[in-house]
């Protein structure tokens, strides 16, 4: 499938501000589910800009603007072809060892009544993980339609605004994600957390969207999309992994500001 996405961000800072720094994650990377065919960052400073790989494997762009005035902007754009594999990334190589996503963070905890059923149970580490997407579902409720959305995600003091969120009476997509992601390491299997793109289609909205991965020792990373109750298909594109939401931000700045994006993205 190739899919067109463009993907804005206004970013409003303090009054007063003297310097900006910002950390972008807004470059998709080829792999076993897509291959990206063109992409561009436009953003002022980009050209100066740092560019390096994180600890979680991310491309990162950092950008310094001395005496910002008024709102930055920032256009993420391109073309990226996708190929359904169930949802299987598999064992990349040269990325961090799985165990890195054991670690359990401040947004990543799960009630053991979500997962403690898996604890003694027969069922084969695949079979755990599919049903506690199934739990993850039940526990936070399910869209019977689709909507346009907005999700707020927050990200300590700094919040960002995104274009994908179930309707008032549901919790934001990354609740979804993070208690999933939580009762999967409960369960010493390494999950971690999915920023990126969904295109549209079978009752689904698109725009920018989270899901998780969680990793089997014989099929590698497998993603699970606990909100929509699927693995990922060729509709998704990765854009950035981490710990959790505040580690896959697609922007972060230092003064924090508020961080307004939206995502169109179509099927071509």
């Amino acid at each position: 499938m190739r899919i067109d996405i463009d993907h804005s961000l206004t970013c409003s800072l303090p009054p007063g501000a003297a310097a900006l720094v910002m950390h972008l994650m807004l470059t998709p990377q080829s792999g076993p589910s897509q291959t990206v065919e063109s992409w561009s960052v436009e953003a002022a400073g980009i050209g100066n800009a740092g560019r390096f790989r994180d600890g979680y494997g991310n491309a990162v762009h950092l950008v310094n603007q001395t005496r910002p005035e008024g709102d930055i902007t920032i256009g993420a754009r391109g073309t990226v072809v996708t190929q359904d594999t169930n949802g299987v990334l598999g064992k990349i190589a040269g990325e961090p060892v799985p165990s890195l996503y054991k670690r359990v963070t401040g947004l990543t905890r799960a009630p053991v009544t979500l997962y403690g059923k898996y604890r003694s149970a027969k069922d084969s580490r695949l079979d755990a993980l599919h049903g506690l997407m199934a739990r993850v579902g039940e526990t936070l409720g399910l869209r019977e339609e689709t909507e346009p959305m907005t999700q707020m995600q927050a990200t300590g003091e700094q919040t960002q605004s995104q274009s994908r969120e179930p309707g008032p009476e549901l919790p934001p997509t990354a609740d979804y994600v993070h208690l999933f992601i939580g009762a999967a390491r409960a369960l010493d299997i390494p999950a971690r957390y999915v920023c990126g793109y969904l295109a549209a289609g079978e009752g689904v909205a698109g725009g920018l969207h989270a899901w998780a991965e969680a990793y089997d020792d014989k099929l590698g990373w497998i993603g699970f999309d606990a909100q929509n109750q699927i693995c990922p298909t060729e509709r998704y594109v990765r854009l950035a992994v981490g710990l959790d939401a505040e580690s896959a931000l697609p922007l972060r700045t230092v003064p924090e500001g508020e961080i307004v994006q939206q995502a169109v993205v179509k099927v071509v």
